[in-house]
This record gives C-alpha cells, structure tokens and sequence, in this order.
C-alpha cells in the first residue's frame, strides 16, 4: 500500500495536470467566442424569481448535470477543471481522501429542473470528475420553477432565453391571449425589447382613438392582442 506521502505527491500532480486543462479550455474559450464558465446559481435564481424550497434529502446524482456553483462558479471550468485560483494542496488532500477508506461526506446541491448547482462542495465535485466517476452522493434542495429547464439549455447557454421567455409570456398574458402563438427569439434581450414594443403600441393605439374622439381605451390585455395581431404576425408572414 503506497505511503500518505506518495498519495499526496500523486494527488498534486494529479492536479497540476487537470489545473494545466482548464487553462487549455479557457485559452480555446477565448479563441473560438466559446464559453467553458460554470453558471452562476444567484444568477439564475434571480432569474427565476422563485423562493420555496423543498429538501429532497440524499441521493445519487449524475455529476454531468451539476453545471453550476452557488458562488464559486469563476474557480472552476463549466467540467469542473481547476482553475490557477484553486489551493492545490486542498484539492490533493480530497484526492487522497477519495482513495482512503476515510472517503467525503455528501456534497450539497441546489436542484432547478434537470440540472445542479453546488451550494458546497465544489473541490469535491472537481475532484470526482477528474478520477472518472460518473455520480456524486449529494444532499439536494430542490428550486421549484415551472420553466422546464434542461441539461442542454445550459450546455448551449438557452437557458436565459427560455426564462426571458417564460417571463414575456406573463406579462403578456400572450399564451392566454393567443393559445396558437409563435413567438421565439434567439438571442437573449430580445423579449425585453418586444415588449417595450407592445407598450408603444398600445400607447400609441390610445393616442389614436383619442385623436378620433373615441372614449374607449385599449387596456394591456387588448394592446397585446392587436400587437400580435396587426404588428407581429403580419411581419412574421412577410419575412416568410
């Protein structure tokens, strides 16, 4: 059996190693326009503008589905690379852990849709994925939110857009107002801007009906549905 000291001196060229792949990945990162950053989990709570918790209690989850941190997202590449910033003799000493009968304790893991993020254990994690296992025991605390967030929405970075999404969608009303509606962008910002346009439209709709001598006043609902109706859709069909 290899001495304690052996143990540490593999465990921090272990390291050395996998530290000197996650600067390769942020050098093609850079490169290429990609992005390998770990998704920040303060971000996307925002976002989702939930509260409620529900604790789930232990179990086993797929480490490729935790894609994020609490507040550690910069130390680690979105694999869970060390990065330059990272106690390299911290992570060695998990390392060895990992290969004693001593072994770690559950890391801790907020749930949102499919995919994780690490309320602690990040090292942890890292560590893992860097001797090839494939799941993680871990405590998990599920984020309840009724946007169906996916792995692949954060393995392309969708997943702002599809909230930015869900959020046009309710203060619109629109999948009330137009069940059959077609309204998908691409690129994230781009809701917000949509929805100014509905707010000068039915501004300017009023304008026009006072101008006319009309008492009636479209309200948001009834601006929202002539946006889609005579602004939306009609470019939509000439685009096609």
């Amino acid at each position: 059996m290899p001495n304690a000291q052996a143990v540490q001196y593999d465990s921090i060229e272990k390291y050395r190693r996998f530290a000197n792949k996650a600067q390769i990945a942020d050098v093609m990162a850079k490169m290429t326009g990609g992005n390998v950053d770990l998704v920040s989990y303060d971000e996307v709570a925002q976002r989702i503008k939930t509260r409620q918790q529900i604790e789930m209690g232990t179990r086993t989850v797929p480490l490729n589905q935790i894609v994020g941190s609490v507040g550690r997202y910069r130390d680690f590449t979105r694999t869970f690379l060390p990065r330059a910033g990272i106690n390299a003799e911290r992570w060695a000493r998990i390392d060895a852990a990992m290969h004693s009968l001593e072994g770690f304790p559950p890391i801790e893991l907020y749930k949102v849709g499919e995919v994780y993020f690490v309320r602690d254990g990040n090292h942890r994690v890292s560590v893992a994925r860097a001797n090839g296992l494939t799941h993680i025991e871990a405590y998990v605390t599920d984020i309840p939110t009724d946007i169906p967030l996916t792995l692949e929405d954060f393995e392309r970075d969708q997943w702002i857009i599809k909230v930015e999404r869900a959020e046009f969608l309710r203060e619109t009303g629109l999948d009330e107002l137009r069940p059959d509606n077609n309204v998908e962008l691409t690129e994230p910002g781009r809701y917000q801007i949509l929805l100014r346009h509905i707010q000068v439209h039915q501004y300017l709709r009023n304008i026009d009906l006072e101008n006319a001598g009309i008492a009636h006043r479209l309200s948001w609902d009834e601006g929202v549905a002539s946006w889609y109706d005579n602004i939306y859709l009609p470019v939509v069909e000439a685009i096609r």
